[in-house]
């Protein structure tokens, strides 16, 4: 496990403890939970553009098959 220093505004710092207490949770574990939903978002936008990249590719491939079928009427 790695330990990381962060520097927060005392406001945010004291409002984030907050929101802690009120789940009941360590201010630990509430931001481990925060970065958790923010890289399974992340990972989750970039499997979406990956998927439309090869989208975009096979688009012009699907673009000519529709062609050579409506030739051959």
């Amino acid at each position: 496990m790695t330990a990381l220093t962060v520097r927060l505004p005392d406001e945010k710092h004291r409002r984030l403890k907050a929101l802690a207490e009120s789940r009941g949770t360590p201010l630990n574990r509430l931001i481990d939970e925060m970065t958790t939903l923010m890289l399974a978002e992340f990972d989750a936008e970039t499997r979406f553009k990956v998927r439309a990249a090869q989208g975009a590719r096979n688009a012009a491939r699907g673009m000519d098959l529709l062609k050579k079928a409506a030739s051959r009427d």
